[in-house]
């Protein structure tokens, strides 16, 4: 297998006359892109399964703040409610890439690697599965926490109502519209994710990262890892809650009976899941692959056309030198 640029950042030389490193030209975004997605996929995988529960930990707590800024918006404009809720949410893409996470989405730009033949098709596969496994248990975690705490009761209940009306709009996108929405969606984080590779900063890092997760959220496109959490907590309360909480909100428990297990797999995860690999993966990730090889290719004939001319100028030089030392030894 090929081994990809050895660090990120500055890269240095050393100076054939005294050793001294000089500084060189920074690594472009796309070698930058080279060494994370050959990370994602080599990383041990205990390791990598460990920080994927964190990513979807980090997810999660993104939707809860996103409910509670959205929740009793009343007669606020709708755009500037969902951007809101969409600069809240970005804090989630921020928790991955400062605190350090495993997130399915992001993990997908892999296929970088993939199609330099860092990795194989075999180690690919295997990551983004128990990444995917790690994100759905980190979800999980955080649907049993926030049920606990009671947090649905939360305005009189309208925290509750909101994160039910979110889980069971999720469910009534046609397959189609949901792969689409899911293409969208990883298209936005990922083009955020390559951003940050344009600097070492983490504050500059996080600051990058706002708008895109913003665009994307206040727009309605649909993650996977976002929804292992929306869906199943809007399913729990549809199920625990009581007769009470239901008609002192003046609905029933009824309207929200389509929240369920089979409708989420199959009319939301599988085409959401596909939409975002390829979104991230094929779009994004070979996007800039086969930029890049592009390229390399175009470059080859003016790389040829130099040597030749650069060979011709040698030649010419040394017949010179060759004439002035006759000259001179004439002379």
């Amino acid at each position: 297998m090929k081994s990809p640029h050895p660090s990120a950042g500055v890269s240095t030389v050393a100076n054939s006359a005294d050793d001294t490193p000089q500084v060189s030209a920074p690594i472009s975004c796309y070698s930058q892109a080279e060494i994370y997605a050959k990370s994602k996929v080599t990383k041990a995988p205990i390791q990598s399964f460990a920080l994927a529960v964190f990513a979807g930990v980090f997810i999660a707590l993104a939707f809860v703040f996103y409910l509670t800024v959205t929740t009793g918006a009343g007669d606020a404009p709708w755009g500037l409610v969902r951007l809101v809720g969409g600069i809240a949410f970005s804090l989630g893409l921020i928790l991955v890439v400062v605190c350090g996470g495993e997130l399915f989405t992001s993990s997908v730009l892999s296929t970088v690697a993939w199609a330099q033949k860092y990795v194989t098709g075999t180690e690919l596969l295997k990551c983004w599965c128990r990444v995917y496994a790690g994100n759905f248990i980190g979800a999980m975690l955080m649907v049993g926490l926030i049920t606990a705490a009671g947090m649905y009761e939360l305005d009189g209940g309208n925290w509750g109502l909101n994160a039910l009306k979110v889980a069971q709009h999720k469910l009534h996108h046609s397959w189609l519209q949901a792969f689409s929405l899911g293409i969208l969606c990883n298209m936005l984080v990922c083009f955020g994710v390559w951003m940050t590779f344009s600097s070492r900063d983490m504050l500059a890092k996080s600051l990058l990262l706002i708008l895109p997760v913003a665009m994307f959220v206040s727009s309605g496109f649909e993650h996977s890892i976002a929804n292992m959490f929306m869906v199943p907590m809007g399913m729990t309360i549809q199920a625990i809650a009581s007769p009470e909480f239901f008609a002192s909100l003046g609905v029933t428990q009824e309207q929200f009976a389509d929240l369920t297990v089979a409708n989420f797999v199959f009319n939301n995860l599988i085409p959401v899941t596909l939409g975002n690999i390829v979104g991230g993966g094929v779009v994004v990730g070979l996007g800039y692959w086969w930029i890049e090889q592009c390229k390399t290719t175009l470059t080859e004939p003016h790389k040829a056309h130099y040597d030749k001319v650069s060979t011709s100028y040698t030649q010419d030089e040394t017949t010179q030198h060759s004439t002035e030392r006759k000259i001179t030894k004439h002379s």
